[in-house]
């Protein structure tokens, strides 16, 4: 989460592509960690902790798999238009349970 409150799509903070390679991402990762650290010269810690941040998301495949997908369903959700559709009431018939019938052990015997 950004300092503003408003999170940044991770692929623009590290200026790649939503289909860059995982090789593309770790590149421009190191590159802008480079140019933002403190002990250099043009030193942010406020952009290198979003740079830090876009990275951890998009780093792991599963957690870049689940950013894509509520991205996806952002954009869907947006474009939608009228009203929200309402709840259908749904009637679930249950079978009655059969009792469970009695369990019972014993000795284990060893046959030879």
């Amino acid at each position: 989460m950004s300092a503003h409150g408003a999170e940044r799509d991770p692929y623009a903070v590290l200026g790649v592509s939503p289909d860059a390679t995982q090789r593309e991402i770790s590149s421009a990762y190191r590159r802008l960690v480079r140019g933002l650290h403190p002990d250099g010269p043009d030193g942010d810690s406020g952009k290198l902790g979003e740079v830090v941040d876009a990275y951890e998301r998009l780093r792991d495949p599963g957690r870049r798999t689940e950013h894509d997908r509520a991205r996806h369903a952002g954009t869907r959700r947006a474009r939608r238009t009228g009203p929200e559709p309402t709840e259908v009431p749904v009637r679930v018939h249950r079978t009655p349970r059969q009792p469970e019938p009695d369990v019972r052990a014993g000795p284990v015997r060893r046959h030879r």
